[in-house]
């Protein structure tokens, strides 16, 4: 599960981390330190691999009647996604990389529900595996199309594993990357790439319960406690 992340990120992070040179979006670099269902995140698509977007989180299907469906699909589980219907037809012509520089997850304590902040271990952004659609409602063929995206989650590694069963498929290196968002990648190939990061991958400390609230924004929710 990954219900809320951040995207904190600048120029220079982006230069260093990807050889190739990306277009930025029209509105820039935006921070969000609490990035929930339904806001918009950045991401980078196999359709124009250069160009970072800005695509809604929480993937509406083609075939929808409306958007509201989008905030019960911020995950897409990595088991038999090439099956499901929701999800079989982006697996195969879909497929984005979902940038951000952490992610947040809850772990239960005594009856009690502790946020934790985990990033990589070495210092590098959060390139998650993911998916999008188009979007456009039948009545209204004019209408603006709705870019939405799911986040491909799988089984958690050695960091993960006490907080959560669950965590983002991560592409970490450009190779996979390329792998990720070339249309010519075989299903196969697709799939064997969505595995758990090594142990070590990520580091994780404890934050404020304020991330638990949507309408709290700022570097604030980064800073440790305890």
């Amino acid at each position: 599960m990954c219900g809320r992340y951040s995207i904190v990120i600048t120029e220079e992070q982006l230069r260093k981390q990807f050889s190739r040179q990306l277009k930025l979006p029209a509105g820039g670099l935006a921070e969000n330190y609490n990035v929930a269902p339904t806001q918009n995140g950045l991401v980078l698509t196999n359709h124009a691999p250069d160009q970072l977007a800005t695509f809604r989180w929480g993937l509406v299907p083609f075939w929808a009647k409306d958007l509201k469906i989008g905030a019960r699909m911020i995950n897409a589980r990595s088991e038999g996604i090439e099956d499901k219907p929701s999800f079989r037809k982006p697996i195969r012509e879909r497929r984005c990389l979902v940038l951000a520089d952490s992610f947040y997850e809850w772990q239960r304590r005594d009856g009690k529900k502790q946020p934790f902040r985990i990033k990589p271990a070495n210092g590098n952004l959060l390139v998650m595996a993911g998916i999008w659609e188009q979007w456009q409602p039948k009545e209204e063929p004019d209408a603006k199309p709705v870019f939405t995206y799911s986040i491909i989650t799988g089984a958690p590694n050695k960091e993960m594993n006490p907080i959560h069963d669950r965590m983002p498929m991560l592409l970490s290196n450009e190779a996979a990357q390329e792998e990720w968002l070339a249309a010519e990648t075989p299903l196969p190939q697709v799939l064997n790439l969505l595995t758990t990061p090594p142990d070590g991958t990520l580091e994780y400390y404890p934050v404020s319960p304020l991330v638990g609230n949507v309408r709290n924004n700022g570097a604030e929710l980064h800073q440790p406690i305890g």
